[in-house]
């Protein structure tokens, strides 16, 4: 049997598939283990400052929010989220429910729930507007900060 012009050779498609694999173990592996005291320290610093998260959520994170002028946050110290969920809604904000979104391609593409910024219109949902928008790291480290001294505190 003759080469496919074009075609990728079997070993390289194996060391791909081998690459990704491990990718995809360190990426878990990575998550499985608990926060640097440097990340949650970092993402108190996000908390406080750059995301000003105290401002609707409190200082203390349950919902006794800082400035009378914001919307009332929720209380994070009772929240059932799983990680995930929660790096989803820091990111994506709630439509509508006056948390906005960190992410500053948020709703520009589909990759908060597959909806973009004219869908959010068309359902008559509003978004607030951030404090600042975050990379996902200080999204990631934010999160580090609440399920360390925050969530179930």
């Amino acid at each position: 049997m003759g080469k496919v012009k074009g075609a990728v050779p079997h070993g390289a498609q194996v060391a791909v598939l081998l690459t990704l694999g491990s990718l995809a173990v360190a990426a878990q592996t990575q998550q499985d283990r608990p926060p640097t005291d440097a990340n949650v320290a970092s993402g108190m610093r996000i908390y406080r400052q750059k995301g000003d998260c105290q401002a609707c959520h409190g200082w203390a994170g349950d919902g006794r929010k800082m400035d009378s002028q914001m919307p009332d946050g929720a209380n994070l110290r009772t929240s059932q989220l799983a990680r995930d969920q929660l790096i989803l809604v820091i990111k994506c904000g709630l439509p509508g429910r006056n948390m906005p979104a960190f992410d500053r391609f948020a709703y520009q593409d589909d990759r908060c729930l597959g909806r973009t910024e004219s869908d959010l219109r068309r359902l008559g949902l509003e978004l607030p507007d951030p404090a600042a928008t975050l990379q996902q790291r200080e999204i990631e480290r934010l999160v580090d900060f609440l399920y360390a001294k925050v969530i179930g505190g």
